[in-house]
Order: structure tokens, then C-alpha cells, then sequence
């Protein structure tokens, strides 16, 4: 007999995106960097944020990235395994698509314990090619953080949640396994 699955009916839920921002180290266009943003209560994060009403969970996530970090982004086209089916395609199977941009994964946190859940979308994103420096003054008056970029083993000894480590571990992979199959760089 099949169970009962959880429901989260409106007001009960809060919908988020973020990306793991990469960069190439300025100067050695061979090693990866990833931004994450310090808090005020002295955590390392991802950047994210809720999503506007009426938005894509795309443009949350290239908003969001941008407003925290400080620097012009865009999604990047990747090769990565996905449930997402081509057109006409409903087989529910576990796919190698190239070229797409869908999120790597899907974290939940309380934001209510036990009332409330956020559910963020992650996707990877790049510094968009000819807008390396950081812009300053994006952040919401509620917001001071500070953005800085750190080698792919920084990054990950850094981060607050072993989720976020899981989440850049897989965007470095799945990079990674895109530039490898694409020979080429898609990170700038």
C-alpha cells in the first residue's frame, strides 16, 4: 500500500536558489576557484537567496549569486547525469545530457523548525567573461556579507555544511567531466 508522501502546502515553504560560482585563477587559466560568501556569524556559504515571485529558478539563482557576491554572472551549459527528459521522452531513467542547464541538486533546510522548509535549487554558474572585478553595493540593506573566491581544497575546508562540500564536490565533477568530453575550457 502506498504511503503517504509530505506535503508542503503554501506558507509553508520558502523557495531559494544559489549557484557554486567558479572562476579560473586570474592570471593561470588552468586551476578552478570557487566564491563563497562569510557572514556575519562567522559562516562560509554558497551564495543563494528566495526566489522572486514570478521569476525563474534560474534568474533567482543569477540574482541572488549576483546581489551576494558582488560579481555579473551567467549559468553554464554542462554535460551532467539528470532525470530531466528531452522532449517527447518520459522514460524515468538517469540520463548523460549535454549542453543543459538544470539544477545539480536540491537542498532543504528549516527555516521554522518542523513548520517551515526552504528549498533550494543549486546550479553551477561563471563569472561572466569580461566582468572579473567585483561590483560593490549589490547586497540588500539587510545583508553584509563578503565575497572572496578560493581554491577548489580551500573552498571545501572552508565551508560551513557538509552539504555545500557535497554540492561543490559534484559542480567541480560535473565541470570538470564537461570540459573534459567538450575540449575546452567552460569556465573562463
Amino acid at each position: 500500500m502506498p504511503q503517504d508522501q509530505p506535503t508542503f502546502l503554501t506558507g509553508d515553504f520558502v523557495i531559494s536558489a544559489g549557484s557554486v560560482l567558479f572562476r579560473r585563477v586570474p592570471n593561470d587559466s588552468k586551476e578552478l576557484q570557487v566564491c563563497l560568501i562569510h557572514t556575519p556569524r562567522n559562516s562560509w556559504l554558497l551564495p543563494k537567496g528566495r526566489k522572486d515571485a514570478g521569476e525563474s529558478m534560474e534568474a533567482a539563482a543569477i540574482r541572488e549569486t549576483y546581489e551576494e557576491t558582488g560579481y555579473v554572472c551567467e549559468l553554464v551549459p554542462v554535460r551532467m547525469p539528470t532525470r530531466a527528459t528531452a522532449p517527447g521522452d518520459g522514460r524515468n531513467t538517469v540520463t548523460i545530457r549535454d549542453n543543459i542547464i538544470e539544477p545539480i541538486a536540491i537542498a532543504t533546510r528549516d527555516v521554522v523548525r518542523g513548520t517551515v522548509k526552504k528549498f533550494i535549487w543549486w546550479f553551477i554558474a561563471r563569472v561572466k567573461e569580461g566582468h572579473g572585478e567585483k561590483v560593490e553595493g549589490t547586497q540588500m540593506a539587510n545583508e553584509s556579507y563578503e565575497s572572496h573566491f578560493f581554491d577548489i581544497g580551500d573552498a571545501l575546508t572552508r565551508l560551513s555544511f557538509a552539504a555545500d562540500r557535497d554540492i561543490v564536490t559534484l559542480a567541480v565533477q560535473i565541470v570538470e567531466d564537461t570540459e573534459k568530453k567538450l575540449e575546452r575550457d567552460v569556465i573562463f
